[in-house]
C-alpha cells in the first residue's frame, strides 16, 4: 500500500464519517461538495471534512483509493459510500438517515 493509500486508510479507521472534499466544511469550494455538506448538516451529523485541494497527491490517491473518479467522496465507518448525487439520491429517499442509524451515528435532523 502507498504511503497516500496509508494515509487515506487511517483517516477513514479515525473517524465514523468522513469526507474527502474541495475546501473545508465551513468553506466548501464546490458546488458538489457544498451540497454533500449541507445534506450532512441538514441531518446534524458530526462529520470529518479533508480538503483534497492542499494535496495533489491526496486528490488523485483518494479517487485511486476507492476507484471513484470525482470528488467529494463520503466514507462512513470505513465504507465507501459515494459521491455528491449518490448522496443526495440517498438523501431524498431517506436511505441516507436509515444507513447513518444503522451504523450507529447519531443522527439529528436540523
Amino acid at each position: 500500500m502507498s504511503e497516500i493509500a496509508t494515509q487515506i486508510k487511517d483517516e477513514i479507521d479515525q473517524s465514523d464519517v468522513v469526507l474527502f472534499m474541495k475546501g473545508s466544511p465551513v468553506m466548501p469550494q464546490c458546488g458538489f461538495s457544498a451540497m454533500v455538506v449541507q445534506v450532512l448538516s441538514h441531518l446534524g451529523i458530526k462529520f470529518k471534512g479533508i480538503d483534497v485541494l492542499q494535496d495533489a497527491e491526496l486528490r488523485q490517491g483518494i479517487k485511486d483509493f476507492s476507484n471513484w473518479p470525482t470528488i467529494p467522496q463520503l466514507y462512513v465507518k470505513g465504507e465507501f459510500v459515494g459521491g455528491c448525487d449518490i448522496v443526495r439520491e440517498m438523501f431524498e429517499s431517506g436511505e441516507l438517515m436509515e444507513l447513518m442509524s444503522s451504523r450507529g451515528i447519531d443522527v439529528r435532523p436540523q
